[in-house]
C-alpha cells in the first residue's frame, strides 16, 4: 500500500512540475519558472524516499530527503516573495 502512496506523491508532483513548465513555455514568466523548479525537486524527493523506505530499507536517506525538499521549499518561497513579479516586470 505504501508503494502506490509514494509513487502517487511523486507523479502528483511531476504532473504539476509539466503543467507549470509548459505554462512557463507558452508564456514565459519567472513565477512559473521557479514554481516548476520547485516542484521537479519535491519529486525528487519523493523518488528518494521511496528508495529509502520501499527498496533500501536499510540505508538511512532522510538527510539527502530532507535537503531536497528544502532546496525545492526555498525554490518556492523565493518564487512567492520575489519583488520582480510584485511589480509586474
Amino acid at each position: 500500500m505504501n508503494f502506490f502512496v509514494y509513487a502517487l506523491c511523486a507523479l502528483t508532483s511531476l504532473t504539476c512540475f509539466g503543467l507549470l513548465f509548459r505554462k512557463h513555455r507558452r508564456s514565459p514568466s519567472r513565477m512559473a519558472l521557479r514554481s516548476s523548479i520547485a516542484f521537479l525537486f519535491f519529486a525528487v524527493a519523493n523518488a528518494i524516499l521511496f528508495v529509502d523506505l520501499i527498496v533500501l530499507p536499510q540505508i538511512d536517506l532522510k538527510v539527502w530527503r530532507n535537503l531536497v525538499n528544502l532546496m525545492g521549499g526555498l525554490i518556492l518561497l523565493f518564487a512567492l516573495t520575489s519583488p520582480e513579479e510584485r511589480t509586474g516586470r
